[in-house]
């Protein structure tokens, strides 16, 4: 059985920093690419960071300089570093795991970020 669990989502003010964990089991974790999502109320899920199983990574703009997303393949865990949070960075946020046809999420964790 898949299981993605991400962790270490919470409150933070702005310009603070959190560190997210998504532990990936069932599967052969270094086949796979792994990419952070999030989706804020009333609006659409967005990609923030991926990597791929070489260690390439992809952010978009607005988290670019701030994020870092990383893996570790002999804990089957990757991570999302955040840094210098920020309002608009509040969302629950996703852990995706992706192998040609095979696609699996996490149930997500909720950031918070206010004064």
């Amino acid at each position: 059985q898949v299981q993605l669990v991400e962790s270490g989502g919470g409150e933070a003010q702005p310009g603070e920093s959190l560190r997210l964990s998504c532990v990936i089991s069932g599967v052969t974790f270094n086949f796979y690419g792994i990419s952070w999502y999030r989706q804020a109320p009333g609006k659409q899920r967005e990609m923030v960071a991926s990597i791929t199983t070489s260690g390439a990574t992809n952010y978009t703009d607005s988290v670019l300089g701030r994020f870092t997303i990383s893996r570790d393949n002999a804990k089957n865990t990757a991570y999302l570093q955040m840094d210098n949070l920020k309002p608009e960075d509040t969302a629950v946020y996703y852990c995706n795991a992706i192998f040609l046809v095979l696609n699996y999420w996490g149930p997500g964790t909720q950031v918070t970020v206010s004064s």
